[in-house]
Order: structure tokens, then C-alpha cells, then sequence
């Protein structure tokens, strides 16, 4: 900035023309006079002067701006000569260049951002004939002169300039659509908060992953280009570690770079429970340190790392903001930091898994090193991490009591075991008799008082079973206590019961076992029974995800996907949440053991779909049986797919669903049967391995023209031979044919750069396959795309958090587990059992799977007083309500909410608007109804919005005639 240190400032006075004597000897000056700072087109400026002599008065702007300075925008001279020892007053108007004054528009195409603008004003004393020339005066030599600084507009709080000018038609119409935009500047700072709500975080390969992007501000981007080779950053993490890295490092905190490479900076938690941080070299290679102090755990501290060049600072801070630990360390090293080349993670990835603790907010300071007092990253939502300190403070007591309890129990079972040790009668009564307690005497008054409801249950307990599988004792007294639970709810009357189970849950998801967390979570989140308390329906869901309790885990995922209940919008959270179900989905589907079925697509009001539903005892089972027992290969294909998967409400049984894959493949020639078959023996899924049979069997399925059977030719050739070439060969051939198995394999044969005759990996053909093979519908290829999106990594893939999550979503929901509960539901309610349907409904449709939330809604509108009595919030409602919210919501859904908000419904206000949006979106799909109420809307003397008729394609000529409009939608 151009500041003079010459002249004064003048002061914006009003002048007062003071009356001289000729004959006496003034100093000459000049004054100058403001009104209106600001450089705008019609600035006036009021030049007060006396001359003592002849003189020339000389008024210039001098303007600068970022890339220029010190530059003339305006000047103007005049002459007097007659006016002597008189003050006078002279009226300026000031113009300046359009592109300091106007706005851009169609003719000015780049107005400047000016920083300064000063008015110079000067008196000489020269002859008539050096003002003819125009020679210019020097303000320095001036016997009289001041400046003032004038206030620049910026660019777009100016005025559009009226150019008198006519466009042509097409240039006036593109300028009209342009000009109304007015472009907004975002506040930008190096400050980002990376997370602001707690994340469980489960051990697991699956973390936030968050991607930066240049700066816009040019300032800001030049710093951290600059920075590249010099790092200066701080990061700072509130976490609460349950325990330290069971493997040899743990992901916290780590940026991975565009080659899949650890970059700077990474930081990870080691097994003793150290933090070790690895930075990348200017030369390419990698430097780590270890710090002299652990971790702690099952506290809440702040963990503080600053990097400043070579140096890097480790603070452990407090709840109460001190200092509890601090080291440095310094490298004569040049590190390499991009934050914009790659993507950083919170927790665990492909590459490494994650630490087992509760990630509190995040702030990572982009360009700038802070002292632990700088840092402004406070401890949110302090109620929830007070609730996670005290339910581990309490569990811990639990599982010592369950521990010593079953222990003390055990080691009199064996005392009285070697007393009956040869006598007959001792050994029966053992067999068959009271079995041993133990009165609890042990732990004191208070400890029995404070627990009286689990020394209650841990007394009625059988612990006589030897732990055969070496269990976890505690989880294994924590699920016991579970079933007894939830037996008891199931019961007819068994929810008004609620209030006195709490306190067993809270018992058992201490033990370690979190379907009772899961099942906590919802209660308080609902009102089931208890009254609503959204603290511990959010501790009960970090809890049971933190467990890894596949529901919970989906539930704060879709609840984070809809930022619901007072959850943030957060899709790369609920990206965390859903991929790691997602990756689950798929090994569980692998695994044909745990309480699994498949996720069926079954809805209440469907009659058809109802009536299809059977048992090993019904009519539909009894009958497939019949036919796959006289050799019809339909019936016995359809009969094995229901037994080992669980379908159609039989209970999975893989040892019988074999059996009729083994007749179907020795007795028909059905291809699928025969392929089926052949993929048991060669995985030895329910039966013993036969690679020799499986592969005869998987080519005479092939030689039936069967894709699936062509791609297991290719994963024979691959996995058993490693015989790359014949794998691609038949694996092209399935892709021809439209599996999307054999394009998925192929892209992995590019990804480990094995595919035969192409040197190295290709990342890019791998990621084209596993497209094609996700939008067929394959699992791994849909999660591979979905990491793509999420890392935006990929060129071919832009980061997209939204898609990332819907396509980890869809997988999700294929969970065999989440298909146990949804199973239960439905059979409960073909059963005529409302409160258990009522339970199991409410227990899926908090994970976010829309067949639950519609079919749930549906029971509370055929038992009202079922919901009323039970749930403190508005059944119908609220789960309604999120079935629409959802991307595959059915049409009845839409229809319903569109009456709701057209009628009014209970405490609900009316929104004729809202309920005009869901009669369309029920009208997109498919259904007539939503067509036939817009024009009742219509009838009853409402008009449609015109965003909603164009959504729906109607004509625009159509808009404005009512009757036109009217039969439009009837004819639709």
C-alpha cells in the first residue's frame, strides 16, 4: 500500500472564507472537501485555495490495485491569476475508468479490485506559458498541497453502468440471465473441522475418509503451495480408547496419496499403546518416530500434533484443556506434504485396521502450527461423553462380577465334584439334582444392593456346561441374559414390561454383548415402553456400534445418510458406518452359520407375496417337496435355494438344501442345479470338499451354455491351477454372456497385474470392470465403486460422497443378520403376533431399510391402540415419514404422506404444497392414484405449481388452462 509521509489528511470540515487585506502577507493553501468518501461515478470534491500569486491549481487521483500501483485515474488543472489573497471555492466532479466504479457486465468484462485511491491537491506558482504547454507540476515542489484517501467499492456492491448502447437481441438476453446472479465469496479458512460428532470407531477396516481441495482464496493457495516442501500444519483429536492395537499399528490419523502410498502425515497407534508418526520425504522414502509415552485409556483426552519443517510436537491434553504430556522431535529432513494429492482417513481402511475407541471432533489447521492454547476445539456434547465414561465405569464392574461369580461357582462344582467321586448316589444327585449356587456374600451390601438385579439372574444361572469352544465367558453370560430378555418381550404382554428389562440389558451389552446395546439404542430412541431419551439412544448406538452389532451399526448410518433426530448430515460418517457392514455383508454371505436369512422384499399389503410365505410344514413347502420329489428341476432348484439361504420363511438348513442339490444334479439335466452343486463341493460348504467331482460337474454345466457355470471354470482355473490365461479366456466368454462374476474377476486380474500379456497393474481397466460387474449387481464390484467414490482417487470415478454411500447402502441392507430380524417380524405377524411384530419391525426399520419402515407404519395403522400404548412417538408418522425419504420408497407411501400434509394430520399442520410434491412423486411411480388426487386438488379450486407439472412432463401450453390440465391428468 502507496501511504504518503508528506501533506496532512484533511478533515471533512466545512470551510469559512476568512476576509483579507491585500497588503498583508498570507501563506497560500488548499483545502479539499468530501461528503462522500466512497469512488463512485458522481464524487464531488470541494477545492478551497488562496493564491498569493498568479498560480495553477492541480488536482490527481492515483489509484492501486493488486498487480499495479501507484497508477493516474484522473487529473485536472486550472489557472488564476486575478484572484490574489482571496480564498475561493471551486466544485469538482470527479470521473473515473468504468472498471473501478462499475460492475462487470456484457461490455466490461473484468472491473479491477482497487486497495487504495488517494486525491493529491497542490498550488505553483508558474506563468501562463508553462500551463499551455501542460507541463506538469511536481507535488514535492508545490508551495502548497494536501491528499485525502478515498474508499474503493469492491466489485460487486457497484452499480451496473447504463452504456447507451443497444445489444443485439440474442447478446441483451444471454446479459438478462447472467445479470441477476450475483456471484457469492465464501469466508474461507486454513481451520477445517474434519468431524464435530462422536464416531465409534470399531477396530475395523473402515474409517471417515475426508478429501481436501485447493484453495480458492489465491492468497491462502499460494501459502500452501509454498508449503509443500516446508510443512506447517496442526491436528488436533478428542478420542476414548477402549483398548490399544491388538495387531502391530492401528490407524488414528493418515493420508494416503494418488499411488495408494502413505503420505504426510501418518499416525497410528502401536500395540504398548505409543503413537507412531510416519512423514514422507522430498526424496521419496519414509521417516517414522515412536513416542516415549502411551496412549491412556477409557479417558477422554485431546491428542495435539503440530508440524512445523522438520520439527513435529505431541501434546496429550485433558477434559480440564492442561497439558498432560508434550515431546518433540526433530529431522534435518525435507518432508513432502500435499493435503489436496490423496485423501486423509479417521480410523481404519483397506490398508490398516482402525483403533477401538471413540473419535470425539477433529480440527486440522491447514497452514498454520498452534500452541495447545491456540487450538479452538472444544469437547461437544458433553452429557453423551459423560454417559460413555460412566456406562464403562460401571461395566467394568459388571464383567468382574460375572467374571468371579461364574469362576467361584466353577471351583465348587469341582470341590463337589471329587466328593461324589464313587458314590452312586452323590453322582445322580449332581446329574439331577439343585444345581450349585453361589449366594453372592462375597462382594459386599452395597455392591449386592447397587446390582441386586443381576446377582438375582447370575443365581437362577446354569453354569455347569464346560466351555467346549473356549468362549468368552463374560459375552457368553451377557447373551444368556439377553434371550431370557427378549423371550420375555416377545410374549403377549411382554412390552408393558419394558421399564424392568432396561436394567438387564444394560446388564448384558456390559458383558460385551451388543444386540442388547442395538436393542437399548432403540428403545430410548423410540419410546418403547420408556419414555424417549435421545442421550442414551445415542450411547447405546456408539456402544453397540463400537461392538461391531451389525444393526447398530447401520442404524447410525442411516441415521447420519438423513441427518435424523438430531444426527448431522454426515456422508462420509455414514459412508464408515455402511461400508463396514457392506464388507461384512459379503463374508457373512460366505459364512452359513449365525442366525442369517436373506433379505427378502416382502410388504404387508402385498396378498400375493403374503400368501407365498411357508414353513417347513406349510402347504407351498409340502408341495415344492412333492414336485422336487418326482424329479421336476424347478422345484427342486427353488427348494434348495429356500433351505440354504433361508427363503420364503424356512429356516435356513444348508445339510438339507444340499441333499436336493445332490439329487438334482445326478437326476436332471438342469444346468443350475448341476452349478450349484458343483460350487458346494468345491468350497465344502456343508459338505466335504471334491474338486475332483465339483469341476466335472461345473464343465457339463458350461457345456449347457450356463455363464455362471463359464465363470466357475475361470475361478477353478485361477484358484486352483494359476493358470492366468485360461481363467481370462473363460472369463471373457461369461462377460460376453453377461456375468457380472467374470467381469468383477477380470478386473482383478488387471488390479494385481496379472492378466496375461499385459506388464503391471492397470487401475483404471480394473475400475472400468468392477463398474460393469457393480451395476449387474455384484457385491465386491459395488463395493469397490464405492470406495472409488468416497477416495475420489480414481480419475474415472469424480468423488461423490452421496453415491458412495447409496451404492454402500444398497449392500448393507442385503445383510443376512438384518434378514434374521426382518424374517422374525414377518412371521410374527402371519402369526397373528402383534407386540412381537410390533418389536422385530421396529428393531429394522431403525437400521434405515425402507420395507420395514412402510410395513411398520402399516401395523401401527391397523393397531393404533397397539402403538399408542407402547410407542411415545407418532408410529404412523414418523415411519411414513422416512419411507419417503428414502430412494426406493414405494408409490403407497408418497400417497399416504400426500394426504397427511393435504388433510392435516393429528398435530401436523397442513401443506397443501408438500402434499402436491408427493401425489406427483407417487404419479412418477406409476401409480394412477397420485395423477387422480392432483386433479382433485385441481377440482377443489387449488392451482398446481408449475416445478411440479414440468416434473411430471405436462406441456407447458397446458399450464394455464385449467381444463386442459383436468384432462391431462385424468388421461394419465
Amino acid at each position: 500500500h502507496f501511504v504518503p509521509c508528506f501533506g496532512k489528511e484533511t478533515l471533512q470540515t466545512t470551510a469559512v472564507t476568512p476576509q483579507f487585506e491585500r497588503n498583508m502577507d498570507y501563506v497560500d493553501f488548499i483545502n479539499l472537501n468530501i461528503l462522500e468518501k466512497k469512488v463512485l461515478n458522481n464524487s464531488e470534491v470541494s477545492v478551497q485555495y488562496l493564491c498569493s500569486k498568479p498560480c495553477i491549481v492541480n488536482l490527481e487521483v492515483v489509484a492501486s490495485s493488486e498487480f499495479r500501483t501507484g497508477v493516474p485515474v484522473y487529473r485536472r488543472r486550472w489557472k488564476d491569476e486575478k484572484n490574489l489573497y482571496i480564498s475561493r471555492t471551486r466544485q469538482i466532479h470527479l470521473k473515473f475508468p468504468s472498471i473501478m466504479v462499475y460492475r462487470d457486465d456484457y461490455l466490461i468484462t473484468k472491473s479491477i479490485i482497487v486497495h487504495s485511491v488517494i486525491l493529491y491537491a497542490w498550488i505553483s506558482h508558474k506563468s501562463v506559458n508553462s500551463y499551455d504547454v501542460e507541463q506538469n507540476e511536481d507535488y514535492q515542489d508545490a508551495v502548497a498541497k494536501n491528499y485525502t484517501f478515498l474508499e474503493a467499492v469492491p466489485p460487486f456492491e457497484r452499480p451496473y453502468k447504463d452504456h447507451k448502447v443497444c445489444l443485439q437481441w440474442g447478446a441483451d438476453h444471454l446479459w438478462m440471465l447472467r445479470a441477476n446472479r450475483i456471484p457469492q465469496c465464501p469466508h474461507e479458512s486454513d481451520g477445517v473441522q474434519i468431524l464435530n460428532f462422536i464416531y465409534a470407531s470399531s477396530g475395523e477396516k473402515t474409517g471417515i475418509v475426508k478429501k481436501f481441495e485447493k484453495f480458492e482464496n489465491r492468497e491462502l493457495e499460494t501459502v500452501r503451495q509454498h508449503q509443500i516442501d516446508y510443512p506447517m500444519f496442526t491436528v488436533s483429536v478428542w478420542l476414548y480408547l477402549l483398548h490399544h492395537c491388538e495387531k502391530d499399528l492401528c490407524g488414528i490419523l493418515y493420508f494416503i496419496d494418488p499411488k495408494e502410498m502413505y503420505s504426510t502425515p501418518a499416525v497410528f497407534l502401536n500395540e504398548e499403546g505409543y503413537v507412531h508418526i510416519q512423514m514422507h520425504l522430498m526424496r521419496g522414502d519414509d521417516l517414522a518416530v515412536k513416542t516415549s509415552f502411551s496412549l491412556p485409556l477409557k479417558q477422554w483426552f485431546r491428542l495435539d500434533l503440530s508440524f512445523k519443517g522438520g520439527q513435529i510436537e505431541v501434546s496429550i491434553v485433558g477434559k480440564n484443556l492442561k497439558r498432560h504430556r508434550h515431546q518433540s522431535f526433530t529431522f534435518r529432513e525435507d518432508f513432502y506434504y500435499d493435503d489436496t494429492a490423496g485423501y486423509f482417513v479417521l480410523g481404519g481402511s483397506g490398508y490398516v485396521n482402525g483403533v477401538e475407541a471413540f473419535f470425539g471432533p477433529v480440527k486440522y489447521y491447514r497452514l498454520n502450527v498452534l500452541e495447545t492454547e491456540q487450538i479452538s476445539n472444544p469437547l461437544h456434547d458433553k452429557e453423551t461423553v459423560e454417559q460413555i465414561e460412566l456406562y464403562y465405569e460401571r461395566c467394568m464392574d459388571i464383567q468382574e462380577i460375572v467374571y468371579e461369580y461364574r469362576y467361584i461357582v466353577r471351583q465348587g462344582e469341582k470341590a463337589q465334584r471329587n466328593c461324589y467321586y464313587g458314590n452312586y448316589y452323590l453322582e445322580l444327585f449332581h446329574k439331577y439334582g439343585d444345581k450349585p449356587k453361589c449366594d453372592a456374600f462375597i462382594w459386599g451390601k452395597e455392591l449386592r444392593e447397587k446390582y441386586h438385579t443381576l446377582f438375582k439372574l447370575l443365581q437362577e444361572m446354569d453354569f455347569s456346561a464346560a466351555d467346549e469352544d473356549g468362549s468368552d465367558t463374560v459375552t457368553e453370560v451377557g447373551q444368556r441374559i439377553f434371550e431370557k430378555v427378549a423371550k420375555g418381550l416377545s410374549s403377549a404382554s411382554g412390552l408393558s414390561n419394558m421399564g424392568s428389562s432396561v436394567p438387564l440389558l444394560v446388564d448384558s451389552s456390559c458383558c460385551g454383548y451388543h444386540k442388547a446395546s442395538y436393542f437399548l439404542a432403540v428403545v430410548f430412541e423410540t419410546g418403547l415402553g420408556v419414555p424417549v431419551d435421545r442421550t442414551k439412544g445415542l450411547l447405546y448406538s456408539l456402544v453397540g456400534a463400537q461392538g461391531n452389532e451389525r444393526l447398530a451399526v447401520m442404524n447410525l448410518g442411516y441415521k447420519h445418510y438423513q441427518g435424523i433426530n438430531n444426527y448431522p448430515l454426515d456422508l462420509e460418517m455414514s459412508y464408515a458406518y455402511y461400508s463396514n457392514i457392506a464388507i461384512k455383508t459379503s463374508l457373512d454371505q460366505h459364512t452359513i452359520k449365525g442366525e442369517q436369512a436373506f433379505v427378502e422384499i416382502i410388504r404387508l399389503m402385498d396378498d400375493e407375496l403374503l400368501k407365498a410365505q411357508t414353513k417347513e410344514n406349510g402347504d407351498v413347502f409340502m408341495w415344492l417337496k412333492h414336485e422336487a420329489a418326482r424329479g421336476n428341476a424347478a422345484a427342486q432348484q427353488r427348494l434348495a435355494q429356500m433351505l440354504f439361504w433361508g427363503q420364503q420363511g424356512v429356516a435356513k438348513n444348508p445339510e438339507a438344501a444340499i441333499e436336493w442339490y445332490a439329487k438334482g444334479a445326478t437326476e436332471t439335466e438342469d444346468p443350475v442345479l448341476i452349478y450349484d452343486y458343483a460350487i458346494v463341493l468345491f468350497k465344502g460348504q456343508g459338505v466335504k470338499k471334491n474338486t475332483k467331482l465339483a469341476l466335472e460337474l461345473m464343465k457339463k454345466a458350461a457345456a449347457k451354455g450356463l455363464p455362471q457355470a463359464m465363470n466357475g471354470l475361470g475361478w477353478y482355473y485361477h484358484n486352483f491351477k494359476r493358470d492366468y490365461r485360461r481363467a481370462a479366456e473363460h472369463w471373457l466368454i461369461a462377460e460376453e454372456l453377461g456375468n457380472p462374476d467374470a467381469s468383477y474377476n477380470l478386473g482383478v486380474l488387471y488390479l494385481d497385474g496379472i492378466y496375461p500379456g499385459v506388464p503391471g497393474r492397470n487401475q483404471t481397466v480394473a475400475a472400468r470392470y468392477f463398474y460393469k460387474a457393480a451395476q449387474g449387481g455384484h457385491i465386491e464390484g459395488t463395493l469397490r465403486c464405492s470406495l472409488y467414490y468416497i477416495t475420489g482417487n480414481m480419475e474415472e470415478f469424480p468423488r461423490d460422497p452421496e453415491k458412495a454411500v447409496i451404492w454402500a447402502k444398497h449392500i448393507a441392507e442385503k445383510n443376512g443378520y438384518l434378514g434374521h430380524v426382518i424374517r422374525k417380524a414377518l412371521n410374527a405377524y402371519l402369526e397373528l403376533s402383534w407386540h412381537e411384530a410390533l418389536l422385530h419391525y421396529i428393531l429394522a426399520a431403525e437400521t434405515g431399510i425402507e420395507v420395514s419402515q412402510s410395513n411398520l407404519a402399516h401395523i401401527c395403522e391397523e393397531r393404533p391402540d397397539l402403538a399408542r400404548k407402547y410407542l411415545a412417538t407418532d408410529c404412523v408418522w414418523r415411519y411414513y415419514n422416512f419411507s419417503v425419504s428414502q430412494v426406493n420408497a414405494p408409490s403407497f407411501a408418497y400417497l399416504k404422506m400426500g394426504d397427511f400434509y393435504y388433510y392435516g394430520y393429528q398435530n401436523q399442520s397442513k401443506d397443501l404444497e408438500l402434499s402436491m410434491q408427493m401425489y406427483a412423486q407417487a404419479a412418477l411411480e406409476g401409480d394412477s392414484q397420485g395423477f387422480f388426487n392432483l386433479a382433485l386438488v385441481i377440482e377443489e379450486g387449488n392451482s398446481i405449481p408449475s416445478y411440479i407439472l414440468d416434473h411430471l412432463e405436462i406441456d407447458q401450453a397446458l399450464h394455464s388452462s385449467n381444463t386442459s390440465l383436468l384432462q391431462e391428468l385424468y388421461y394419465r
